[in-house]
């Protein structure tokens, strides 16, 4: 591929970028009650004032990382949003105690009262997220040590006593490894270990846990990722079992190659390539319709999930990321052909050339099935991220400076 074409998608992704930033900085800012709207319809417009706790931590997270890293996102603007979403988080983020234990909520109202909370360690990961690169930003301490406070209570929940979580063990369930778990703890890891030798002392066993844990997903003789294993590693029965997410592998893709390039681990580099990238990218790929597939039976089977078939926003921005990393570490052909695959059905689907930022759900066909901007699960993180990864990847190959 030619210099010209890597400029060609360098600024279309630029460009795309800063349109992402002004439609939420236009219009998810609340500015009585600090946080974020997330509710958002294609327009912009508010149709609920709820606030998820995972989506505020999702955008300080970005908001810190997009002024830190890179000059023409450090402006006063971006910089307050992010310290009111900080302070919105500490100030409204935990939720009543329960059977002995705090947790995050999952969803507050507008002024921060709890409405929901569920069991699991996400809203709890988010916020560490957004506590340390708030931290990073404004070199307030009190951030970086309630990130890490936190850290080590996902950490106690995951390793030692889930029981904080709320969930009753029943007698019929099957102890299981959820990829979802160890890759976002590995996400952790590489957020709070950069820069900071004695925090990447505290969390190095952690995270060869987190690949340990992850690399028992390459299940069938290394020919399928699947998303459910046993605690020991083993193909569990039934749907659950069967089960493929071909966006979380290929993000697991690329949290194991920045992990692997970190440590020098070539085999890891080239397991990382080859079984979550690649592989699933085969097995999710839409032959008929194009874009990939939101979730997969690896035996054939219809996927008892209703949306199974739908083309979403963030396994598409993964895929960008995973692809470019990998061809940016390789130089492999494949890669490029790939990422450049992947860019031509997202840049022709995804995008709201009127409003600004991305559709997020689309039906197989690629025709927009819902067409809000953001809710409880979408908001400003996977389509910024993967366009901001993709930008400072692309400068690289381009030999451009990395701040601009």
């Amino acid at each position: 591929m030619s210099k010209t074409e890597l400029e060609g998608y360098r600024n279309k992704i630029r460009a795309e970028l800063d349109r992402t930033v002004d439609f939420w900085v236009k219009h998810s800012h609340d500015q009585e009650y600090g946080g974020f709207f997330t509710c958002l319809g294609k327009d912009g417009t508010l149709y609920d004032d709820l606030k998820y706790v995972w989506l505020q931590g999702r955008q300080v997270w970005m908001y810190c990382r997009l002024y830190r890293t890179m000059d023409r996102f450090r402006t006063p603007e971006i910089l307050q949003a992010a310290k009111a979403g900080g302070e919105f988080l500490l100030s409204h983020a935990w939720a009543p105690p329960m059977a002995g234990s705090r947790k995050c909520a999952f969803c507050v109202t507008r002024r921060g009262e709890a409405v929901k909370a569920q069991r699991s360690v996400f809203s709890e990961c988010f916020y560490v997220l957004a506590m340390d690169e708030l931290a990073r930003v404004t070199g307030e301490l009190q951030y970086q040590s309630e990130a890490v406070r936190v850290m080590d209570q996902i950490v106690h929940w995951v390793r030692v006593d889930p029981s904080g979580l709320g969930r009753p063990e029943m007698p019929g369930a099957v102890p299981l490894n959820a990829m979802a778990v160890p890759m976002m703890l590995l996400c952790l890891v590489d957020q709070l270990e950069e820069g900071r030798r004695e925090l990447a002392e505290k969390y190095s066993e952690l995270g060869q846990w987190c690949v340990h844990q992850i690399l028992q997903h390459v299940q069938r003789d290394g020919t399928a990722i699947l998303e459910n294993v046993s605690k020991d590693g083993k193909e569990l029965s039934g749907c659950q079992g069967r089960h493929q997410n071909p966006g979380h592998a290929l993000e697991a893709g690329w949290f194991l190659l920045q992990y692997a390039v970190r440590h020098g681990d070539e085999g890891l580099k080239r397991t990382a390539i080859e079984k979550f990238m690649i592989l699933p990218f085969h097995a999710g790929w839409d032959q008929q319709q194009g874009g990939l597939f939101y979730f997969q039976d690896v035996d054939g089977h219809c996927p008892t999930q209703l949306e199974w078939s739908m083309k979403l926003w963030w396994p598409h921005c993964e895929a960008l990321i995973a692809f470019l990393m990998g061809y940016t570490e390789t130089s492999d052909p494949r890669l490029l052909e790939r990422f450049s695959q992947v860019y031509s059905y997202t840049f022709t689907h995804f995008p709201d050339s009127e409003h600004g930022e991305w559709f997020g759900y689309l039906n197989r066909d690629g025709k927009v099935e819902l067409d809000f901007k953001g809710g409880p699960f979408k908001g400003f993180f996977h389509v910024p991220r993967c366009l901001y990864m993709c930008e400072r990847l692309l400068d690289g190959l381009l030999g451009k400076p990395q701040a601009s």
